[in-house]
């Protein structure tokens, strides 16, 4: 690429500065690994969607919160009643067009 080192030790220092959580001084990937994991059950099947037709579209409820319903994007085999383990549970799928 033809990276002077001043540009290279900036560039570094910038991913350093990017990496380490302000309000805790803990790495931030650390910090996104404490996060809870939530549990959601398939309550429908909506349909697939994508480009070819890669994703299921499914309606789930959380195990924690009953009365809590969102749409997700799934890949891979799933049905009615599975139970999916959700990284991110605050972001919800847009319709199916």
């Amino acid at each position: 690429r033809g990276e002077t080192p001043s540009r290279k030790k900036a560039e570094h220092e910038r991913r350093e500065e990017a990496s380490v959580n302000t309000t805790t001084g803990q790495q931030t990937h650390q910090a996104r690994m404490e996060s809870p994991l939530k549990l959601a059950i398939v309550v429908k099947v909506m349909g697939r969607t994508g480009s070819r037709g890669q994703v299921t579209q499914v309606r789930v409820k959380f195990l924690d919160d009953q009365n809590r319903l969102i749409m997700r994007n799934v890949k891979g085999p799933v049905r009615e009643g599975d139970i999916l383990t959700l990284l991110e549970s605050e972001r919800e799928a847009r319709r199916l067009r």
